[in-house]
């Protein structure tokens, strides 16, 4: 039997039985990503709901879509593909204000809905193929809106995640009944993030909470991500300011930060995305101590010069006046990027090179076309030159 098939078996057999336990879950004062209370964030992860329609996928019993309503302001859609399931929502809080339960397959569903302006999901979408659900999340989203998901990493008996995506047996425990088999998802945090990424979403955060019993071996995931606008065929660039800089600010720097989840740009005050970096002190500050302050100043982030590497210079004149730039490669960094006081770029992201965003400052996107000149990023020419390699 196809994993999915029997998922939708065991949670049909689980609503039977808590409907004729008569049992529905209290509405909690704050929402639980894990099953214990007290551990982990609460609906903040969420970011402001405030009227703004929200998917709870895998809903159940729908005790986290009423707190999101009643506490949140959130209008909240209950999406339940088991039809016990979606009862024992109804039967108990039909009527709630801001609330609605959805029957029906997620895939199916939000293909013919208005995309949401946020989703998440309990301990439920390990039950779904991810090659299924990422996909039909995305299109289910609106551009930007943030994604949260609850997933099993460690289980009862010590296993860890898998490195491969497939599904494996794993037991939904219902007291003094027998436990119900189902396949899951249960994959590792990197593999989470190379789907999510995969299917057009920026991995913000991954978090692992532990059981509060140290004696067990029961590890919960909790991943944060963002929905990514659809990007044109080809990434379009602002143009700087044509007002003349000071005489040594036309000299500067900028700075590639290339990790895991791509690469590192901040959204400036006027509204351009720019990779770090600003003007070289004319005091006699080299171009790699110019990478590392500009780093310090303006992210947080330490980095050390040497683990900085030169590029080469960018020429261009604008409005007359002769402009150079360096860029820089930096290899290694201490720290997470964040907004700095008083700094006019904030904001600090990580996004795929295949999804770069539109708006980027001419400058970053000439020295990110000079780094990687396949990069489909349109701006105006400029004159590069190589560094000699280091010796």
């Amino acid at each position: 039997m196809p994993a999915e098939d029997t998922n939708t078996r065991a949670w049909q057999t689980y609503g039977q039985r808590q409907l004729a336990r008569a049992y529905t879950p209290p509405v909690p004062e704050r929402l639980h990503w894990t099953p214990w209370e007290g551990i982990g964030p609460g609906a903040e992860v969420l970011g402001d709901v405030s009227g703004r329609r929200i998917l709870d996928i895998g809903s159940g019993a729908g005790h986290h879509a009423v707190h999101l309503a009643q506490a949140h302001g959130a209008r909240v859609t209950g999406l339940e593909l088991s039809p016990t399931q979606h009862e024992r929502a109804v039967s108990t809080h039909a009527g709630v204000d801001g609330v609605e339960f959805v029957q029906a397959d997620m895939a199916e569903y939000l293909t013919a809905t208005e995309p949401f302006d946020a989703a998440y999901a309990i301990g439920t979408l390990a039950f779904i193929d991810p090659h299924r659900s990422l996909p039909a999340l995305r299109v289910g989203l609106r551009p930007g809106a943030p994604l949260v998901l609850s997933l099993l990493h460690t289980d009862l008996h010590g296993r860890g995640p898998s490195t491969a995506v497939a599904p494996r047996e794993q037991t939904i425990l219902l007291r003094d009944d027998p436990p119900l088999p189902t396949q899951m998802w249960v994959l590792a945090p990197q593999l989470w993030e190379d789907l999510l990424t995969e299917y057009g979403f920026r991995v913000e955060a991954i978090d692992l909470f532990t059981h509060p019993d140290e004696d067990a071996t029961v590890v919960q995931q909790l991943l944060r991500a963002r929905r990514l606008p659809d990007r044109p065929a080809r990434v379009s660039s602002r143009a700087r300011s044509t007002r003349a800089p000071a005489a040594h600010a036309a000299v500067g720097v900028g700075a590639i930060l290339l990790s895991k989840q791509g690469i590192l740009l901040g959204r400036h005050r006027r509204g351009t995305l720019e990779l770090p970096g600003g003007s070289v002190e004319a005091t006699g500050e080299s171009f790699e101590d110019a990478v590392v302050r500009e780093l310090a100043e303006e992210t947080g982030l330490l980095a050390q010069t040497g683990d900085v590497e030169l590029l080469g210079t960018l020429v261009d004149h604008v409005e007359g006046v002769l402009r150079v730039t360096v860029g820089a490669l930096v290899h290694a960094w201490q720290g997470q990027p964040a907004t700095q006081p008083e700094e006019s770029v904030g904001d600090w992201a990580w996004y795929p090179l295949d999804q770069l965003p539109d708006g980027l400052f001419v400058c970053s996107a000439q020295i990110l076309t000079a780094w990687g000149p396949d990069l489909p990023i349109d701006h105006p020419p400029t004159h590069f030159t190589a560094f000699a390699p280091a010796q």
